[in-house]
């Protein structure tokens, strides 16, 4: 009795059941009664027989503990790394529980830069972020060093770790295991080994850690990429209105700069200091470190800020 009300206590107090939890306990508890046979089989001659053939109390008591020992431990490894191995029984298959594809995992520099909580609160994708305990720690010793610059920036890194954490719609989980592979390695080869045991992505703003990782084979999503991705394409023979707010290297050069961090160099533009001028897009120049846009000064105007350029086409502008 006092059995079947504990049993049905615990049915009511766990009430939502996870598919996956259940599947584990009876997939260890069968793999556990079997490997109790097996020893009870191998230890058998320790324990003679009486006259009538049959075994006496000692033996069932050493299996009694022997299989409580071993249907506890398969139970327990099986739920501790179903979300790190695949494996298929007859009817049931335990699986990484991820959403999206392939888990996004998550570097230092990303987490510091901050664009990572904008671009996953717009609900672009749905992918469980990864944040490995090593990069975590990484984080942790930025934030405590003495360099103030760099206190502050693991400070914000620890701050946007929070925001995506406490966010409804962001799969946030924290991964604590490494594989004996990893030992010794530098935090970088740590993230692309992690990567390839998990079959995700890394997510960077380091150039060469986005090198390292495609020498492996492993997927990476750049966010510099991604932001140079989303701004906007200017053609030779556009025009455009842009504030001159500096000098230029070249003589007769000035320097503008969209609100997006887009450099335009306008030739002629020097002696327009602080105006807004328009200008005629010639050519536009796709770097590593971003996209610079160069034109030629045409003509002051009133209006038109370099936050919200005024495009034209030249056939437009004499229509």
């Amino acid at each position: 009795m006092l059995i079947a009300i504990f049993i049905i206590g615990m049915d009511v107090a766990f009430k939502r059941k996870r598919y996956d939890t259940i599947s584990g306990v009876y997939f260890g508890l069968l793999v556990g009664l079997f490997l109790t046979y097996i020893l009870g089989l191998a230890i058998q001659p320790f324990f003679p027989a009486d006259e009538l053939g049959a075994t006496g109390g000692p033996q069932r008591a050493v299996q009694l503990v022997i299989g409580m020992v071993l249907c506890y431990a398969c139970i327990s490894l099986v739920l501790q790394t179903k979300d790190d191995f695949r494996f298929i029984v007859p009817y049931v298959e335990f699986s990484k529980d991820v959403k999206g594809l392939k888990p996004y995992i998550l570097d230092t520099s990303v987490v510091i830069d901050g664009r990572i909580a904008d671009v996953v609160e717009t609900q672009l994708f749905d992918n469980q972020l990864i944040m490995p305990r090593f990069v975590l720690a990484e984080l942790q010793a930025i934030a405590d060093s003495g360099d103030k610059l760099k206190r502050s920036r693991g400070r914000r890194g620890l701050d946007i770790l929070n925001r995506l954490r406490n966010h409804a719609a962001v799969d946030l989980k924290i991964h604590d295991r490494e594989t004996p592979e990893m030992d010794g390695q530098p935090v970088d080869m740590k993230l692309v080994l992690l990567a390839k045991n998990m079959e995700g992505k890394i997510v960077t703003g380091d150039y060469n850690l986005n090198k390292v990782a495609r020498l492996h084979n492993v997927d990476v999503i750049n966010l510099n990429d991604v932001a140079n991705a989303l701004k906007p394409v200017f053609l030779p023979g556009e025009q455009l209105v842009v504030r001159i707010v500096k000098r230029g290297e070249e003589e007769s050069q000035g320097v503008g700069y969209l609100d997006d961090g887009t450099m335009i160099v306008v030739e002629g533009g020097r002696d327009h200091i602080g105006q807004n001028v328009q200008i005629l897009v010639t050519s536009v120049l796709q770097t590593s470190a971003g996209r610079m846009i160069f034109g030629r000064y045409e003509t002051v105007v009133g209006g038109g800020t370099a936050e919200t350029p005024n495009r034209q086409r030249p056939a437009e502008s004499k229509a």
